[in-house]
């Protein structure tokens, strides 16, 4: 038995029944709930299949991690997929631009549950060196939810497998019986991220009240200023 199959035991071994320590690397007595848990995420954390699509130069350093040299296999995350539908790791490499932030919604959408999201780099992270442009999302944060950020402009290589790593580790701490921890198995469907709106500029559908909150403010400011010019003047 490998060392990881004798440590995944060892975890699974409940505090209150001693086994031999001949034993232990055959043999787990463990509650039912962590037994399913511990299956369960072990099974997921170890075949993570990431889309395979890039953003810029960050990309190029994701390519590089699934190459000969880093092996991002050795962690069960080869199989990068084509399509949203077969993946569950949305990795943001680079920087997303309000033009490609929509179909970015569009496609996490379209990922089964459970899906995880990791940003890379600084660009994905907060806009980078373009935070102040005018056409840079200063945070992918800002649209879909993000589980692990790797910092780096752009990160190496080994950057992203400590975050692949640290995704892992979430997996890990996820249990049925925390149902924050598994939002996905609550009752009903899941609700989509509503799709941003490309116009003049960027609009969030979340954000709709403010909007329409701010233009009635500035309506009823400019009548009241109108009735003030009509009154001074007599009319």
């Amino acid at each position: 038995m490998t060392n990881s199959n004798e440590n995944f035991l060892k975890e699974l071994h409940h505090p209150d029944v001693p086994v031999p320590e001949g034993m232990q690397s055959a043999v787990a007595v463990t509650s039912f709930g962590k037994l399913i848990d511990s299956i369960y995420n072990w099974g997921r954390r170890n075949s993570i299949w990431p889309m395979a699509f890039g953003l810029a130069c960050c990309a190029i350093e994701m390519i590089a991690t699934a190459s000969s040299r880093f092996d991002q296999a050795r962690f069960g995350m080869e199989v990068l997929r084509a399509s949203p539908r077969q993946a569950d790791l949305m990795i943001v490499s680079g920087t997303v631009t309000k033009k490609m932030v929509v179909p970015i919604v569009r496609l996490y959408n379209q990922m089964a549950e459970p899906k995880y999201v990791l940003a890379m780099g600084a660009c994905a992270i907060g806009g980078g060196p373009f935070k102040e442009g005018y056409n840079v999302v200063s945070g992918i944060d800002k649209y879909i939810p993000v589980d692990v950020y790797v910092p780096g402009c752009p990160p190496t290589p080994q950057a992203l497998l400590h975050g692949l790593i640290m995704m892992q580790k979430k997996i890990d701490g996820q249990s049925f019986g925390n149902r924050n921890s598994m939002p996905w198995y609550g009752r009903g469907p899941s609700e989509e991220v509503p799709v941003p709106v490309l116009g003049p500029d960027i609009v969030d559908p979340r954000q709709a009240y403010l909007l329409r909150r701010e233009a009635a403010a500035a309506i009823s400011a400019a009548e009241a200023e109108t009735a003030s010019g009509e009154a001074d003047s007599g009319v």
